[in-house]
């Protein structure tokens, strides 16, 4: 299988703290869909920041797409094709409108104006979110975020995804919608949660972070049913929206 991201021996820690990974090594291969779990505070998400970039490893290296990344210049274009989607949607939301969260990341992937908005349509409409596209982003309830976030990472149409907490806060029926979105992703996808029940519909294996270091569990989760790749998402059309409750 095509090895998509590789971390070798990567340690970090912050200033003035214990180090947090101490040694972590990960392959990642196209088509993985991998659960990461772990007490807090063991450097979950502090893993997916380092692989996109937005923190450096004090030592070991870093892999994306066969090339070894260390310096900013080197991460912009692993950003491009890695979406994070950030365990508080809030984090990740900062435009007036839903339209105008979601057009941000192609604009700035230098997609023209048409382009971009062409985007929002259509990861909305895959969603079945097109009724929130004029909504005023604060105004949204806690699951009509999470989902939205999730819109503006998969408008960069991203070849991996990387999902922290994404179940947190949200409501039953609002956690399966979310089961069904990501069962029919045709990207790599990287979670993390302590939802056992959501990890074992969404994922196929399962690694834990514990003490600085990673390792596979040894029971594997059940394999997730095969994601659809041609018109991804349209089975959602007839599935209402509904929010959180928070």
């Amino acid at each position: 299988m095509n090895e998509l991201l590789e971390l070798s021996a990567v340690h970090f820690g912050y200033p003035g703290q214990p180090p947090v990974l101490k040694g972590v090594d990960l392959t990642l291969r196209a088509g993985e869909r991998i659960a990461l779990t772990g007490p807090n505070g063991t450097g979950k998400s502090t893993l997916l920041l380092l692989c996109v970039g937005l923190l450096k490893p004090t030592h070991g290296q870093i892999r994306a797409f066969g090339q070894l990344r260390q310096r900013e210049a080197d991460f912009r274009e692993v950003r491009a094709r890695i979406g994070l989607v950030f365990q508080d949607p809030d984090d990740q939301l900062f435009c007036p409108t839903v339209q105008e969260d979601i057009a941000f990341g192609p604009l700035n992937q230098g997609k023209t104006l048409a382009e971009a908005l062409a985007l929002v349509e259509q990861t909305l409409s895959q969603l079945n979110l097109l009724h929130l596209k004029e909504r005023v982003t604060y105004q949204l309830s806690g699951g009509e975020k999470r989902l939205v976030s999730l819109a503006c990472v998969l408008a960069m149409q991203p070849e991996i995804l990387l999902l922290d907490e994404p179940t947190n806060a949200l409501d039953e029926a609002t956690c399966e919608r979310l089961i069904e979105i990501l069962n029919h992703l045709p990207q790599t996808l990287v979670i993390i949660s302590h939802d056992a029940r959501f990890l074992r519909r969404v994922t196929q294996s399962q690694w834990q972070l514990k003490d600085g270091y990673i390792l596979p569990l040894p029971s594997p989760l059940s394999p997730v049913p095969a994601h659809r790749h041609d018109g991804a998402l349209r089975t959602l059309s007839g599935i209402k929206m509904m929010g959180s409750g928070r």
